[in-house]
Formats: C-alpha cells, structure tokens, sequence
C-alpha cells in the first residue's frame, strides 16, 4: 500500500527541501509496499497499518527527520518495520536505560553460533539504536539536548562492547581458555579502557572510539584445547573486539576503532599488562598521553579492575600539586592548533577551525592538567563535569563558563546534525546548499530556531569568535604580555627598562660596566654587590647542572624576576631575599614555571619577601607555598575557624584516610599556607592586630583537631575503643588537649611553640575492646605520644609545630596524659604557684566538648580559691625577678638604650603576671575574672569590676597591643625581642607604675 501524498506534513520544512522529501517518501512508500507483501504471505500486520496509523504529532517528527538526515531514512526504508518497534518500546521520545539495553543486546546475541552472525546482528542492533538517537536529537522530546544525544551515543558503545566482549570469551572458551585467576583469586578479564569523548561519555553521533587494552596480570589460559600466554589471549581476544565493531560488512559497522592512543600507538603490543602499563607512563610518557589519559575510564570487560589500573597511573597524570611545569607543552599544543588552523584553512571545520570545538576542550583540559593534582575535583572525564566545577575553584569566571558551555553546546549539536545526514565521521559544513537548509532546519527547535543558512552561519560566526577569544586568553605567553604595548602611555613607567636588556644582564652578555649601570638605573643602591649575586647564581653548579628544560625555564623566568624587583619599594632587598628561593627550587623547576606563567604571583612574591625576611625564609623553605601567590582574594584573606575547618575537611577529604603520611603532608601544607595568609594580610595592614593573634590561634586549633582525630583513629583500628567510667565505649575520644601560654591566651605569633596537657577522663582500670587489648591509661600515653610524633614529625613539608610537654603536672617527670582527677587533685595539693599562674592561659583547645566543660570547672574551682595575698604577691614577684635575671637585658645593652619587649622591666610579661595576680588574688571574690584566658579581656574585666582603674586598664591594653604588634613585625622582619627604649618609654612607665602599686609598692623607681 503506497503512502498517501498528504501523509508528510510539509509545513515546517523549507522549500528547497520539499523536492528530497518526495522522492525518499517515494522509496519508502515503495519499501513498504514490499513489506506488507511479506508480511501478508507469513500472515503477520502489515507495516502500513501501523504507519498509517501515526498521530498527526508523529507524522510532523517523520517529516523533520527524513527532512535532515539521509542516515535514518536509508535505514526506514531498509527497515520500514523498525518504526513500530522504536514507538512501542518509547525509544522514539526516551533512550532505553542502560540495563534494558545491555539485556536487549543480549536477547540479540543469545544462540548465536557463527562470528559472522554476531556481525551482523550487532551492526542491526546499533543501526536501530541509532534511529532513536537521531529521532530525539533532532525533535528534542521532554527538553531532551545535546548532552542527552551524547551520552546515548556513549551508552550504546559501551553497550555493544561490552556485549561483543562477552559473546568472544564464551565462544573462544572451549578453544583458548579461561585467563587463569589473579594472585587474590579473583577472574582476569580483558580491560576497556574508553579514551577521548568515550571515555567523557559525551560521544558524538559518528564518532570513532579510541580504546586502550590492558590485563591485570600475567599467566596463561586454562581449560582450552591449547593454553595461551594471557599476553597472546588477550591480544586474541582484543583483535576479534575490533573486528566485531569496525569491520565494515553488507550492514555497515558498529563503531570504528582506533586503538592509536595506547603505549607506542600503532607500533606498540596491541594489549599491555597493568605492571607494562604502569611502567610505560612513568617512564617513557608523554606529555600528550597525560592529555589523552584524562578522558580514560573503564568502559568494558572487567571495570573494577580498569578502575584499579587507572589509581595506579593517576601520579603520572595529575602531578602532586600544580603543575606549571605542563604549561610548555601545552603552550606547544597550543601552538600546534593554531598552526593547523592556518595551515588547513579550515574555517569551514567547526572542530578543527579557529573557534572550534578542540578549543573549548583546551581550555578545560589545560585547567584539568595544571590544578587536576590539588583540585581533585576535576579528576573526571567529563568535559561537561569539568568545565562547571571551575568556577568554584575561581578558575574561570561563572560568566566564562556559561558562555563556553553554551558555544560548545551550539557546536555539538551542528556536529549531530551534520552527522546526522550521512552517519559520516565529519565536521565540516557542506557547500551544497540543500545540505546547508537540512542544516538549519536541523538546528532548529525549542531552545532556538534559524530561518535559514545565513542565520545559522551568523550566528555559528558569533560563538567562534567568542571561542577564540577565550582560547587565546589561556596560557598566553607572559613576556609576549609584557612586550606589548600598553594603550594607555601614561599607565606605562618611564623608567621601566624592557626584558630583552634585563634578559641580556642575567644571561652576562653585558660587560661588567653595562650590567651596574643598568641595575643603577633601575634603582638598585648597591648596583656591584647585586650583579655579584646574579653572577654567583648564573655560574653556581646548580645553574649548570641544570638538565635543557630546567634550563630553559630558568632563563625564561629571570628577565620576568628582574623587572618585577626593580619595580619594587627596595630593590636591593627584593633581590638579596628572592634569589635564595630560586636556588632552592632550581631542581623542582615547575615551580619556576609557576612563577615566569604568572607575573602577578611574581609581583606578589617580590613584595612579600622585600616586606620580610620570614616570609622570604618560609617559601625558600617550602616552595609548595608559592601556590598561594595565585589567589590574592585568598592570600591576603585569612580564613575565619568555620572556613578553616571547612578548607581542611576538603582537602583531607581528597585523600584515602588510611593513606596517613599524604594526609599528614597535606596537613603540613595547609598550615605553612594559612600561616603565610595571614602574615601577607598583617605586612599588608589588612588585619588588625587581635585579628592577627586570633587567625594564627585559630589555625592552630584546627590543626590540633585534626591530629586528635587521626591519632585516635590510629590507635582505636589498632587496640580498639577505651572504657568509659560508666562503662560504655564511644566514638568520640574521651581525651582532651588542653593549651597553655600564648595558645590559651589566644596570642599565637609566628613560630610560637604549643604549649599543651594532656588529659583524659577514661575508666582507671579499664581497657580496650579491640583484637590487641591494652589498658586504659597505656593507651591514652600513646594517644598523647602518637599526637606529638604527628604535630613534631619533619617531613618534605616541615613540620607543623615545635611541641612544649613542661606545664603538665610534676613537669618532665610527670606523666604524658593526667586523668582528670588527678589533674585536679594537683592542682590543689601540689601545684607551684606558677603552675596556678600558667593555669590562668589554660583553656580546652581540642577534644571532648563534656570533658572540656568539666577541665574549666576544675579550673576555675582551682583558681578561685581564696589566697594570701601577700604571700602570693611574694611568690609572683620572686618568680617576675628570676625571670629577668635569665632572659632580661644585660646592663651593658639597656646603657646602649636597648629594651627587651618581652623581658625587661616594664615589657610584656609584667602586664601578664599582673593579670595573672589580680586572677589569682582577686578571683575568688570577681568570679568574671575566672572566665577568661587572655590577657585583654582579663583587663577588661577588672576595670569593670573596679579592680583598676579605667586610665590604668586602657593605658595597660595599649601597651600590651603595641609590644604584641611589635612582637609579630619583629618576627616578620627576624628582628628579635630588643628595641628602641625611647620608642616604648611611655608604654614602659604605664606598666612599671602599675606593677609597683599592686606587686612592688616599696621599690625604687626604676629608670626609664
């Protein structure tokens, strides 16, 4: 039964298509005659019935797609019968889930003898999936687009492979054998890996499939006619895979196959064990390969395995931290796309043209590839995936990514619907102008709809320029920026000396005169004394035996490190402080890739080390710190407790918990980096001195958190969960750390040692529950011991902190962890008055939140006992008196008007032993004094109590601020503890005259 003339709608088609649509609706009226012809001699429906049959809805999508692509229409009118099929199972409106298809493969494959029949019914199989996919693609059902149609097309590889795969083990079986099991017990199959767009599961709609095959272990078949090496099986078994998909027969193929991207492409063994593998990549790979293998994922045969195999090679593609040291190549790539765009003329090749797919995927891969080993969030295949986790990095603006997604997204769907016509591997747009119509009638749906060509190709001009725009903006070439000439003339010094005169003076091609003029005139005071240093460096055996690529980068970087010194405040300074930290990072030379790809980090860099020696010191000694020049909204940004703990839980949680040295490094690293944060806020005035103090302690306590809870974990998974007094065993440590000194006090400095006690709370004779039982107290003195090791440990990233033991109960002969009875049973039998005084800047710190509650009862229980006071006041000053002898000023430096912030007479530590006296003597009478640890509020709260008066306490807390704030600047500049008198004389005369009031009424006056 011929198709009636009205039966396609011709409404939404363009003219120039109606001639095309006539004659395929000729030939399918013509296939279905013979159809039900067939169908009436076996007595089954004919296939008009159901064609005729079709909602007015349907008949418009049949339309559309006969209208756009030749591929499906070839396929109807092969297969007339399919349509019905595709409609009842709803494949034409939804694609079949991923189990339903794999089943309905292998319903198809199911009593099959024959390769040849496997052939054939697969390439039938994909050929009917495939109608459905174009079907949705091009009428877009239910908001359906183009990252649907992609994964479809993914899914269905997989799929075919997968079923293929199988159906070859089985039927080899009998003659081959069975690969024999892993060392575990465990089956070996062959593993897929999926490369490229199958491996991001975002196939396009004619795709090739790259592939990488690979077997767990060596060995040979069992169970065969004949045993196989498992190297020759599974090249077997690998080559029959390829002939099953890419074979082109009477049914055309299922996919095509190019295995080019495995080790040593088309020369290389066709199949690699995971030890040859793994052997390869660290040894001989590429930086190419790293690209490719960011798109590697386990697609068939044993998955589990494939996930295992690519853990095994995720250091040889993601690099530990960022990786600047990739820059060049991919800079090269780069290169390489832009010389192929000119050199093909391919404007016409929406992938391979300027503007063009490749280059949306660059982008996103250049970010995977640098930050990928720190940024484990966009360890994924998934461009999609990738390229929307950037913004939350900071790495692209929002705006960015929403206009590349959306480019890419319109470039895609013109691939599909070009695709689409032929079932043809192209990208590039047709000539022929009917080819051109299908073009926009295909792009033409919900989201957007084109007229015809010219609207279609002015708006396809638009998203490449927009594109190429943003291709051009990544990784650009730093000195090429800094050659460039600046719009604004008056923006530009005129000073500023050009890079290829600084590039001259590094490399010594000045002679000696040449080389200090040039350094005179860019404002070097001493212009001999810092051509010598670049010299001593220039010719040290560390410059020469730098291997090309070092060398290279070296001198990239130099010119670049030059112009940022001499335009800084104190060259001479910058330059003396910067040029130890290139010599210590000469053999990791990414990180001199890191600072000559971004010339803001340099300039921060350069700023900072001319501000501070310590900083200086502080990244000469861990360059991994120069990763945070890169973010100057963070580095100059100390984070609050909550973003801490938050910044911390995520970068430990990117790390496998029983992998405790790497989370121990990272801990390391996010200390130095947090450190370093607030030291750039505090050299920037951005942070007021409390804020400094209470950033560094809140770093602090983080950190201390975090090693409690790994020490505990380490100790309960070996000897199991301690006994609680009521006899119940939880989760949480019963265990408290405790900080003293300037931890309690909440006036960390740079550098400051910890001060802790440890305490705990558990049964007396109780004992764990775990396979290797220990007593209770034996395994709270290794929890003690096993947080020390992990905060005093030297690794490649130092340590975290210097750790002081003495405050706890009876000292260095007194046990490491004090049960909490026996803490309070010291405190008030047997504690030196001192020990009363340190107790004073004692605070919870880490742990248990109800045993810290119950330690500040016991606190302030112990200190607000009534005392002698005159007694105490001699105690106090005994101790105050012993203090000086040992750390004061000597004679001969006070004469040469010298003062000890912290020790002297009238310094820092006379205003705390004053707030500890008035704690100590007044407490029990102003309980508000027992609640705090620090010495501001402590002042604060005697002027409200009216224990001092209100001229004292100010005058007191100003004094305190003012040595503290000269306290941190000296530790950023390593000045030391001694300063001008004159320049504290009246801070000096404020603390003694109150000092002498309440602790030394009779004594002279001292001289200030």
């Amino acid at each position: 039964m011929a198709l009636p003339d009205s039966f396609l709608p011709l409404t939404d088609i363009p003219d120039a298509l109606h001639a095309s649509l006539a004659r395929v609706a000729e030939r399918l009226s013509d296939s279905l005659a013979r159809a039900d012809e067939l169908a009436e001699r076996q007595g089954a429906e004919p296939p008009s019935d159901v064609w005729q049959a079709l909602s007015a809805t349907r008949r418009e999508e049949l339309a559309r797609v006969l209208a756009c692509s030749e591929f499906a229409a070839e396929i109807l009118i092969r297969h007339p019968e399919w349509l019905a099929a595709l409609d009842a199972d709803g494949e034409l409106d939804a694609p079949l889930e991923e189990k339903v298809l794999g089943q309905a493969l292998a319903d198809v494959l199911d009593g099959i003898q024959e390769e040849a029949q496997m052939h054939a019914a697969l390439r039938r199989f994909r050929r009917a999936r495939m109608l459905g996919i174009v079907w949705r693609d091009l009428n877009r059902p239910r908001g359906h687009g183009m990252w649907d149609t992609a994964a479809s097309v993914s899914r269905l590889a997989e799929v075919c492979l997968e079923g293929a795969l199988g159906w070859l083990e089985s039927h080899f079986q009998r003659r081959w054998g069975a690969p024999a099991p892993r060392e575990d017990g465990s089956p070996q199959r062959l593993v897929v890996l999926g490369m490229g767009k199958l491996g991001a599961g975002e196939l396009n709609l004619s795709s090739d499939i790259d592939l990488i095959f690979a077997f767990p272990e060596k060995g040979a078949t069992q169970g065969g006619k004949r045993e196989y090496d498992h190297q020759e099986y599974f090249t077997r078994i690998g080559q029959k895979l390829i002939a099953a998909l890419d074979t082109i027969t009477a049914e055309g193929f299922v996919f095509r196959v190019d295995m080019r991207l495995r080790p040593l492409g088309e020369g290389g063994p066709l199949v690699g064990s995971f030890n040859m593998l793994t052997s390869y990549y660290q040894d001989q790979g590429r930086e190419w390969e790293r690209y490719a293998m960011l798109k590697a994922r386990p697609v068939a045969g044993d998955c589990d395995a494939g996930v295992e195999l690519l853990a095994r090679l995720r250091p040889f593609v993601y690099r530990r931290y960022l990786d600047f040291g990739a820059i060049e190549s991919l800079r090269e790539m780069k290169a390489l796309i832009n010389r192929e765009v000119r050199r093909r003329d391919s404007l016409d090749n929406i992938k391979l043209g300027p503007g063009g797919i490749r280059e949306v995927e660059f982008v996103v891969q250049v970010f995977q590839l640098i930050r990928g080993g720190r940024d484990t969030e966009l360890q994924v295949p998934s461009l999609k995936t990738a390229l929307q986790r950037l913004p939350a990095l900071e790495l692209l603006p929002q705006g960015v990514v929403d206009d590349l997604e959306a480019d890419y997204v319109f470039l895609r769907d013109l691939e599909h619907a070009l695709q689409a016509q032929e079932d043809r591997q192209t990208q590039t747009l047709p000539e022929d102008p009917s080819a051109r119509e299908r073009l926009a009638l295909a792009m033409s749906h919900a989201e957007q709809s084109y007229d015809d060509w010219t609207a279609l190709e002015a708006r396809l001009e638009e998203v490449r320029e927009r594109i190429r725009g943003h291709f051009d903006a990544v990784i650009a070439d730093p000195e090429e920026e800094a050659d460039a000439p600046i719009e604004n003339a008056e923006a530009q010094r005129d000073d500023e000396i050009p890079l290829d005169e600084w590039r001259a003076a590094w490399r010594g091609e000045l002679t000696e005169e040449e080389g200090q003029d040039l350094l005179e005139s860019a404002g070097f005071t001493a212009p001999e004394l810092a051509a010598r240093r670049l010299a001593t460096l220039r010719r040290s055996r560390a410059v020469q035996g730098m291997q090309q690529i070092g060398q290279e980068r070296l001198d990239a970087l130099m010119p670049l490190l030059l112009s940022a010194v001499a335009q800084s405040d104190a060259p001479d300074t910058g330059l003396e402080r910067v040029l130890p930290l290139v010599e210590s990072v000469l053999r990791r030379t990414a990180y001199l890739a890191l600072l000559r790809e971004n010339p803001d980090a340099l300039d921060h860099l350069v700023a900072l080390c001319a501000a501070s020696p310590w900083i200086a010191e502080q990244l000469a000694r861990h360059p991994v710190l120069l990763d945070e020049l890169l973010t100057p909204q963070t580095l100059y940004s100390p984070a609050d407790k909550a973003r801490l703990t938050d910044e911390l839980r995520q970068a430990l949680g990117r790390i496998p918990e029983e992998d405790e040295e790497a989370q121990l490094e990272a801990l390391r690293i996010f200390k130095h980096a947090q450190v370093l944060h607030v030291a750039a806020s505090d050299i920037a005035g951005a942070r007021p001195l409390m804020k400094v103090s209470d950033y560094l302690t809140f770093i602090a306590e983080v950190v201390l958190e975090q090693v409690l809870v790994m020490a505990w974990r380490h100790l309960t998974h070996k000897h199991g969960l301690p006994q609680r007094r009521d006899g119940t065993r939880h989760r949480e440590p019963d265990f408290l750390v405790v900080g003293y000194g300037k931890l309690g006090g909440i006036e960390l400095g740079y550098g400051s040692d910890l001060d802790l006690v440890f305490i705990h709370d558990a049964a007396p004779k109780g004992a764990t529950d775990g396979k290797r039982a220990i007593d209770n107290s034996v395994f709270f003195t290794r929890l003690g011991q096993r947080i020390i090791h992990l905060l005093t440990a030297i690794t490649p990233a130092g340590a975290l902190y210097e750790v002081d033991m003495r405050l706890r109960p009876s000292g260095n002969s007194g046990l490491l962890v004090t049960g909490l009875d026996a803490f309070a049973d010291y405190q008030r039998q047997h504690a030196w008055t001192w020990e009363h005084q340190a107790l004073v800047r004692a605070r919870a710190v880490a742990g248990g939140q109800e045993l810290a509650e119950r330690f500040d009862e016991v606190r302030r229980e112990v200190l607000g006992r009534e005392r002698d006071s005159e007694l105490l006041r001699q105690e106090v000053v005994k101790m105050r008196h012993k203090m000086r002898q040992h750390h004061g000023s000597s004679a001969s430096e006070r004469e040469q008007g010298g003062f000890d912030i912290k020790h002297d007479a009238g310094g820092m530590i006379d205003i705390e032993f004053l707030c500890q006296y008035a704690v100590l003597s007044r407490g029990f009478e102003t309980p508000d004094l027992l609640a705090w640890s620090d010495n501001i509020r402590i002042l604060e709260t005697l002027e409200s109590s009216g224990c001092l008066a209100a001229d004292d306490a100010r005058h007191l807390r100003d004094a305190y601020l003012a040595y503290r704030h000269a306290a941190h600047r000296n530790a950023l500049t390593k000045s030391g503890t001694r300063v001008d008198a004159k320049e504290y004389r009246e801070c000096r005369q404020v603390v003694n005259r109150v000092w002498r009031r309440w602790l030394e009424p009779e004594a002279s006056q001292d001289a200030t």
